[in-house]
């Protein structure tokens, strides 16, 4: 558990950073990564790393939190991106990303899911404290 945990902070790290070397050196060669919102799939080592090298505009992450169990992971991460494609006052975004990890100590799935906030419904005001 704690090599999960060490490989899924420099995992993070190394995003952060856009040392891309780095990166791809925590990867599997068949590493998939999934995103269930838009249903999109990248299968491979260098597809993947091309796919995240090529996220537009400025950005910058924080880790909230990290739980490792065995082979598995998962983040909460603040995500803040700035640019053309995110308006004038830039976004926020909260994604949560499942990791899971060979043998080797390699990462061979990953899946974000980006949760959009809402407005809860309006009858259950009573019942909650809202922040």
């Amino acid at each position: 558990m704690e090599n999960t945990r060490t490989v899924v902070e420099a995992y993070w790290a190394s995003c952060a950073a856009r040392d891309w070397d780095a990166f791809a050196a925590l990867l599997a060669e068949d590493v998939l990564y999934e995103m269930p919102q838009t249903r999109e799939r990248v299968r491979g080592r260098a597809a993947y790393v091309r796919f995240i090298s090529a996220y537009p505009g400025d950005w910058h992450l924080e880790v909230d939190r990290l739980v490792a169990d065995g082979p598995g992971a998962a983040t909460w991460i603040t995500f803040r991106a700035t640019g053309d494609r995110f308006g004038p006052d830039g976004e926020e975004m909260t994604g949560i990303t499942f990791f899971d990890l060979n043998t080797a100590g390699l990462i061979t799935a990953i899946t974000d899911v980006w949760p959009e906030p809402y407005e809860p419904p309006a009858d259950r005001a009573h019942l909650v404290e809202r922040y």
